[in-house]
This record gives structure tokens, sequence and C-alpha cells, in this order.
């Protein structure tokens, strides 16, 4: 007994902890590999964001799906300036840099385009254009834009990154002005019910700046509108302006709602009624 006690080999700690990490090595290159093959399946499904096959989609999705031409031949319209058709059809793509679009005020973005000169700039815009950084729709999607229209937009856009663009003058609808009705009364707005509308509707951009809302107390934003006196601005709210829909995009909003939120904003911003 003693002998064959004598002939049993023993275990070293060495051995222990190599048979420990040999068991464990397994399990650890099975989960590695899963890991592997989960990141190269998510890689297979990410979106094609940089083909003219993607480009031409994303135009298309940002198209309108109607227009209406309901015109009124007796009506004379004014053409829309480049700070208005900016904000109309240009801020969706150039506020952001979405599908490739030079940012509004942005130097670097605009540098390389300005250098290429403003009759190149406004063939684009016109025409449409497609290149290997970005698309952009003919007339920034909105097909009815003038010529003078979509001129007064590139240069507001390439100007404000440095350029010194001179675009046509919107000439001035001088029936139009002497038909005018006369101003309509405003209401006298309500602070406290115009701080539930604001909060209700008009939070939904002004709180963020969406779509160049100007933010409630923002001054360098509203110190220009606040100019403008508060009639002018409750009229905007009630039409709609650039990217700015009637009555907030909620029809059902009454006058009063519509001066009580205006009379909110006007006056948390600095103006006074």
């Amino acid at each position: 007994m003693a002998d064959s006690h004598a002939q049993m080999t023993r275990t070293t700690p060495q051995e222990v902890i190599v048979s420990i990490v040999a068991g464990l090595f397994a399990p650890l290159l099975a989960i590695v590999l899963i890991v592997m093959l989960v990141l190269d399946i998510q890689h297979g499904h990410k979106p094609d964001a940089s083909s003219e096959d993607a480009q031409k989609a994303a135009v298309e999705r940002i198209k309108p799906f109607a227009t209406l031409d309901a015109v009124d031949p007796t009506v004379v319209v004014a053409e829309k300036s480049g700070q208005d058709v900016y904000g109309a059809a240009c801020v969706a793509c150039h506020g952001t840099g979405a599908m490739g679009a030079p940012r509004f005020e942005n130097k670097g973005d605009w540098g390389p385009r300005i250098a290429q000169g403003f009759d190149t700039l406004l063939k684009h815009a016109i025409e449409g254009f497609t290149g290997k950084n970005g698309t952009m729709p003919p007339r920034g999607g909105i097909a009815d834009l003038k010529d003078g229209e979509v001129a007064r937009a590139v240069a507001y856009m390439a100007n404000s990154a440095g350029a010194d663009f001179k675009a046509p003058e919107a000439a001035a609808p001088a029936a139009a002005e002497a038909a005018a009705p006369a101003a309509a009364s405003v209401p006298t707005p309500d602070l406290a019910q115009g701080k539930k509308v604001y909060q209700n509707v008009c939070s939904m951009c002004h709180a963020s700046g969406a779509a160049g809302a100007p933010k409630p107390g923002d001054h360098a934003a509203w110190d220009a509108r606040i100019a403008q006196g508060f009639p002018t601005l409750y009229d905007h709210a009630m039409n709609g302006i650039r990217a700015m829909p009637a009555r907030g995009g909620n029809p059902s909003l009454s006058e009063a709602d519509i001066a009580n939120a205006v009379g909110y904003m006007f006056t948390e911003s600095g103006g006074k009624l």
C-alpha cells in the first residue's frame, strides 16, 4: 500500500492553473466568435446613404406630395425674398447639412461652391444637381418657384457664408398694395392663457428653435421681430410666414388663442404691449 501511494503523481499548482485556463478558453473563443458574427450582420444591414440611388430616393421622400393650382387672376402676388425662399424650401437641407447640402453660414461648406461663381450655383439650383457630395432637387423641390426667387435664395445663402453676390430685386406689386384691405383688429392678449397655448402648441418649435423659430427670451432672435410690432407678429402667426405654418399648424386655434400665444412670447422676449 505504501508503494502504491509513492507511485501516485502529485498535481502542482501550475498544473491546476493551466487546467482552469484551458477549460475557460473554449467558451471565451465561442463568445468572441458570436460577437464578431453579430457585428458583421449589423454592418451588412447598414443603410446605404452614399450611392446615387440612395440620394435619388432621399430626394423623392422630401418632394411635395401634391400641389394646389387654384389661382385668382385678379390677385397680384409679390415675389419671395431670398430669406423667404430659404425658410420655405431650403432650410430643411441647408439648415442641417442633409444630403450633403452646404450649411447656412458655414464658410467651410460654401467656400468651394462660391468659387464656382453665382451663375453656376444658380444653374444647379434651378435644374437640380447630383454630385459625389450630395443631391439637390430642382428649385429646392418647389417647382413653382420663379427663377428670380431661386436666384435671391442662392445669393442669400452664399452671402451668409462670405460671398458678395448680387441677386435681382423683387418687384413690388403696386396694384396689390393699392387694393390692400384695412388691417384687422388684433385681440388683446391674455398672457396667462397665452402661456398655456405656447406650452401645448408653440413650444414644439419655439422651445428648441426648430426650423428657425425664435426661442422665447432669446433677445438676439426676437429684437428684430419685436421691432416689427405685435400686430405684425400676430398676422404672421395667423397666416404663416416662411417655415412657420398658419396658426402654428393647428387650424383649431382661435384668433384669441393666437393673440394670447404671440403676446406671451412677445413679452417674455422683452416686448411691450
